[in-house]
């Protein structure tokens, strides 16, 4: 099956920065494909690119089988989106703005029905400039959706938000998804990818530096994992007989077991083997901050 978003050797420049350098990847149909990434790594560039927004200098892209440099007016018809600086005139109230979108492509489901499933319905006359910075997403959720895209785009859209209204426009992306959509996700929060991505491409300075599911690449850069727990028994050498292990140490009760792979398993099965049940077995991995930081050498803040 065709990609629905592929993208080979993408470059944009403004004057002498190049924003893009060389940025291949591509979307598969119905998953949430993030791009990760600092500030300024190029992320938004490129999506503005994909979407027809910017031009490129060099590159092919596809999306939905279109050219967004010379199809960009078809394509429009059949993706959402929610810019990184997206905001409303502050008097429009909610439900002019969804009529308003909603009647830019005809066809899809009445707006109504989406102010109602986004939540919407009792800030239905409130005015953009009064609704909270929860609702202002969840709004601009709603219109990038209004037409029942194939492929929407969201961009930094939980920037600013405080960890309740995260987590709850998290639980909206999802949605989105489970109804049908392929959706591509810029951000620069680790927990963000890591929690909503099937996968994703880390880009840094204008180029992508790894691709893949956010455990693989975790499991692939992320370097050894650390399994602790305490028992009593004196003797658990066996647990170094497992294939995985690397190394096995003890302080008293406490054991630490390092391996790589499928070891937490392996382990876990051993200790069952042998009547070791402990009630502390813990596990310390590597995050998507760990694997950004050994690709790239330098954090997100950086």
């Amino acid at each position: 099956m065709a990609p629905v978003i592929a993208v080979e050797h993408l470059r944009k420049a403004y004057g002498s920065f190049v924003a893009v350098e060389d940025v291949s990847f591509d979307v598969r149909e119905g998953e949430i494909f993030g791009l990760l990434g600092p500030n300024g790594a190029g992320k938004t560039t490129s999506v503005e690119c994909i979407q027809g927004l910017r031009v490129p200098e060099a590159g092919a892209i596809t999306v939905l089988g279109l050219d967004p440099r010379t199809q960009a007016a078809q394509l429009r018809r059949l993706v959402g989106s929610q810019l990184q600086e997206s905001a409303l005139p502050g008097r429009l109230k909610v439900w002019e703005a969804l009529d308003l979108f909603a009647s830019l492509v005809p066809g899809g489901p009445d707006w109504r029905q989406v102010m109602e499933r986004w939540g919407l319905t009792e800030k239905a006359t409130a005015s953009f400039a009064s609704l909270s910075g929860g609702q202002r997403q969840r709004l601009l959720v709603a219109l990038a959706v209004v037409n029942e895209p194939r492929v929407v785009f969201l961009d930094e859209m939980t920037t600013g938000l405080d960890p309740a209204a995260r987590r709850a426009t998290w639980q909206l992306i999802e949605a989105v998804r489970d109804g049908g959509a392929t959706l591509v996700l810029v951000t620069h929060f680790m927990d963000e990818a890591e929690h909503l991505c099937d996968r994703l491409a880390i880009i840094d300075g204008g180029r992508i530096v790894a691709t893949g599911s956010p455990q693989g690449l975790i499991a692939e850069h992320g370097g050894e994992l650390l399994i602790r727990f305490s028992t009593d028994r004196s003797d658990v050498s066996f647990l170094e007989e497992i294939e995985w292990v690397d190394t096995v140490s003890r302080r008293g009760t406490h054991v630490a077991v390092a391996g790589h792979g499928p070891v937490l398993a392996l382990v876990g099965a051993e200790l069952v083997r042998n009547g070791i049940v402990p009630d502390d077995l813990r596990v310390q991995q590597a995050t998507l901050e760990d694997v950004f930081l050994r690709l790239t050498g330098r954090g997100l803040e950086d």
